[in-house]
């Protein structure tokens, strides 16, 4: 972790990401707030949500294959510089009759948005090496949970202070700074060409497919995170009617708790990267899937002892301990598995993959919520978790170190 810390390029590439991740969760905060405040409709507000999550389905696994043919620090730059132009139309947002363009910079935004997420997969490897993978995941989820717990507030902050035009100035000045601390990463990563991208582009993109289906931990991380993300679509749907029905909170109560487990997901972010080389990334997943199930089934079958606050302050804060760890071990068995020409594609098909299956659980929870008892779907949900993680820990195995690829100058860094 000491070595990480002290290295240029992963810092530079850590401070981007936080600077970034901060202003898409004040972008994230503020639009639905303005939305609502402009028309006091929850089907307007939903359709901003809604234009922020489709493009993660339709585009990820396309934008993946971009993303392997291009070099990824410089995509990052571009993007950045693009994301901040584009919010500019905002500013002419003045009323009801241009609610259009809120939806269409959210569109864009969120566009753009999935080049984003492959180019930073496929860098780290370069940046950090097979060795130092999973402590510089957990150190980069340190650095997205910290902008979620600044940017979450600081949106509803600036909003207030400035409204839509202060949001506006404010996130188009991080994702300057974010390209501009971009630049002062060294390493990269030549683009793929030849046989490695596939030939043309439906080629390329079924290609990335075929070498996700022929390995055993790519495999288990889609299976695992799949079924991890049909339970957080549950989740999305059931835990506001679980804190207003079975806690007799408030919405103030549910963004308390919502908020919390990145408070416990820094604090184990940190704790993961100083153990470093001593995790094995399929344990981290395993158990850490098994943890969660375990911490939300206690959460949900609390209120029948108790219905304080604090007690599920606690449980939220040490959820996200585990959470974390998945999500590490999850990133580094997929980089260190996946071919590095093959990056790209692969983070965009778990993309992709995620938001279909996050989508099913949301219509789950929409479709079971008044049909099932709440506690018994609850349960379900938590017991999504302890499957995806009895699967990973019964393929992989507890005691086994993700696969390294294969050296090769397509992985070396190169320093300029």
């Amino acid at each position: 972790m000491t070595r990480l810390a002290r290295d240029r390029d992963f810092g530079a590439l850590w401070s981007a990401r936080l600077v970034s991740a901060a202003g898409d969760w004040l972008l994230m905060i503020a639009l639905p707030v303005y939305v609502f405040a402009l028309t006091g409709s929850t089907l307007a507000t939903s359709a901003v949500f809604g234009a922020e999550l489709a493009p993660a389905l339709l585009l990820g696994s396309v934008a993946g294959v971009l993303v392997d043919r291009w070099d990824p620090r410089r995509t990052l730059i571009v993007v950045n510089a693009v994301q901040a132009v584009m919010l500019l139309p905002l500013l002419a947002v003045d009323g009801r009759g241009r609610l259009w363009v809120v939806v269409a910079v959210a569109v864009g935004q969120s566009c753009l948005a999935r080049l984003t997420g492959p180019a930073s997969f496929a860098l780290v490897p370069v940046i950090a090496g097979p060795g130092r993978l999973a402590a510089a995941n957990s150190l980069l989820g340190v650095g997205d949970n910290t902008a979620r717990l600044v940017g979450s507030p600081l949106g509803g902050v600036v909003f207030d202070l400035g409204g839509l035009p202060g949001v506006v100035l404010v996130d188009a000045v991080t994702f300057v700074l974010a390209g501009a601390l971009v630049t002062l990463v060294r390493a990269r990563r030549p683009a793929v060409t030849g046989p490695a991208a596939g030939g043309g582009f439906v080629a390329s993109w079924l290609d990335g497919l075929r070498v996700v289906r022929r390995s055993r931990p790519l495999v288990t991380v889609f299976v695992a995170g799949g079924i991890g993300q049909v339970a957080q679509g549950l989740f999305l749907v059931l835990f506001v009617v679980f804190v207003e029905r079975r806690l007799g909170g408030d919405g103030s109560a549910v963004g308390l708790l919502r908020g919390v487990q990145a408070i416990g997901a820094v604090l184990g972010g940190l704790a993961l990267a100083w153990l470093g080389r001593r995790l094995r990334p399929p344990a981290m997943v395993g158990y850490g899937l098994i943890a969660i199930g375990l911490i939300v089934l206690a959460a949900w079958n609390a209120p029948a002892v108790s219905t304080a606050l604090g007690l599920y302050v606690a449980l939220f804060v040490l959820v996200g301990v585990p959470a974390i760890a998945n999500v590490a071990g999850m990133l580094t068995i997929a980089q260190a598995s996946a071919p590095a020409t093959h990056l790209g594609r692969v983070a965009g098909a778990f993309e992709a993959t995620g938001a279909a299956l996050g989508g099913v659980g949301v219509l789950l929870g929409g479709l079971l919520g008044d049909r099932v008892g709440l506690t018994a779907l609850l349960d379900g949900q938590a017991a999504l978790y302890l499957l995806a993680g009895a699967l990973t820990l019964a393929l992989l195995g507890p005691a086994v170190r993700a696969p390294h690829p294969a050296a090769g100058p397509e992985l070396a860094a190169v320093r300029g």
